[in-house]
Parts: C-alpha cells; structure tokens; sequence
C-alpha cells in the first residue's frame, strides 16, 4: 500500500482540479471551490463485516 492516498475528485464539488496543501500530509486543496480537506486511510474491514 502506498503511504500517499490521492484523491481523483472534491468531495464537496467533484472537481478533479487538486492540489496537494502545504507540505501536510494528506490535505488536499481544490482549485475549483477552495476547499482544502483531508484523506486518511483509517484500516480494512475484518471477514465477519464482510
């Protein structure tokens, strides 16, 4: 698994227009709304949640 998650769209205005924010690890800002925001990969789902 890759330490950087990139996001392709806004949540907010699905804009692909993104930009990584600062040196901030997964905060992304979007060019089209000016929204910044951030992804953070929390863990996978066991067999028995499946």
């Amino acid at each position: 698994m890759t330490e950087r998650i990139v996001p392709y769209h806004c949540p907010y205005c699905a804009s692909e227009d993104l930009r990584p924010h600062a040196d901030a690890h997964g905060q992304w800002e979007c060019r089209e709304c000016a929204r910044v925001f951030a992804v953070r990969f929390i863990g996978l789902l066991g067999q028995e949640a499946r």
